[in-house]
């Protein structure tokens, strides 16, 4: 693994099929005219690539837009354009149970229906696709995915592997030798994660959802949810952070079939932030998924940057703008 080592000390850091043409003629002359046009729309789609960049960005397993916010704000300060994607079922088309709300009904909870039970991975690849092929129009695609956002990603990019310049995992799930997300938490590997000490609600299989109580009172929840998320946050902090999470998430994307296929996905660049303070996704799995992503598409290996964070990130939203001006900077 080619890794390099982050270290912000008092300075800043400094800081991807391919369009196909079929053109059928006889003779020299139309050969020639049908490789000049595929030239052309080569020399098109590697102009995009290094056009400059437009920042898709993806939230994780409970979230929403919003935890992007930090760095929507940073990257509009330098100037670029950047969206944060709101998943189905989630931001304003959150479902927050009834028995979520205050006061709390306990056991209501643990049953009430949620329709992100039949929220799928293909309607979360679907969305961001879209938003995908409106913001190539505008540049060079970087997509970005946090925690399980990278299940979307390895969706996304199996699917418009030519619109995408540069795939930026964020301590994220990506999938290559396991066939799901949940299928790497259930590795040696993954066995120190915290987040199995984080209580969730039990709810019955048929309702579809992993369903957390995010405004529980206990001392121990919150002390649980600080240990896997946000270990260098204040307490405070912690509950603000809470505060913005959700309670369901649709169990079918954890399950899903998120493999990179290494002749679409793998052909796009990508990077993975691997976060060395992180207790949900430890570091011995995120070095599992770099090894097995790299062993799929050894000619397009993952480069590696290392990040003194937890699960949530850099505190600093120029950190994480510093990081994926480096990822736009990468062009084919």
């Amino acid at each position: 693994m080619n890794e390099t080592s982050d270290s912000r000390g008092a300075a800043a850091r400094s800081r991807r099929g391919v369009l196909k043409a079929a053109v059928a003629g006889a003779g020299v002359a139309a050969a020639g005219a049908a490789a000049g046009l595929q030239g052309a729309g080569v020399a098109r789609a590697d102009e995009r690539r290094c056009a400059a960049p437009v920042f898709v960005l993806v939230h994780g397993a409970g979230g929403n837009s919003h935890e992007w916010a930090p760095v929507l704000a940073e990257l509009a300060l330098r100037g670029h354009k950047a969206v944060a994607v709101d998943l189905p079922g989630h931001g304003r088309g959150a479902y927050y149970p009834v028995s979520y709300q205050t006061p709390q009904d306990p056991e209501a909870l643990r049953t009430e229906p949620s329709p992100l039970g039949k929220v799928t991975l293909d309607d979360f690849a679907e969305h961001v696709v879209g938003v995908v092929r409106r913001a190539s129009r505008l540049g060079a695609v970087v997509l970005a995915g946090r925690s399980l956002g990278g299940v979307t990603l390895n969706a996304v990019a199996n699917r418009v592997p030519e619109l995408i310049s540069h795939l930026v995992y964020a301590s994220a799930y990506c999938a290559t030798g396991h066939t799901s997300a949940e299928r790497l938490m259930s590795t040696p590997e993954a066995s120190t994660s915290a987040l199995s000490r984080l209580d969730r609600i039990e709810t019955p299989p048929a309702l579809g959802v992993h369903r957390t109580d995010w405004r529980s009172g206990d001392p121990a929840f919150l002390a649980a949810a600080k240990e896997a998320l946000a270990a260098d946050r204040t307490d405070a902090e912690v509950r603000a952070l809470l505060a913005t999470l959700e309670p369901d998430e649709s169990a079918a994307i954890a399950a899903a079939d998120c493999r990179g296929i290494p002749d679409a996905w793998g052909r796009v660049p990508r990077t993975f932030l691997r976060f060395t303070r992180d207790r949900a996704i430890p570091l011995a799995l995120q070095d599992l998924m770099i090894r097995e992503a790299d062993a799929a598409t050894p000619r397009n290996r993952f480069r590696v940057r290392s990040l003194a964070a937890p699960h949530v990130g850099p505190r600093d939203a120029a950190v994480w703008a510093d990081e994926l001006e480096l990822a736009a900077g990468a062009c084919r």
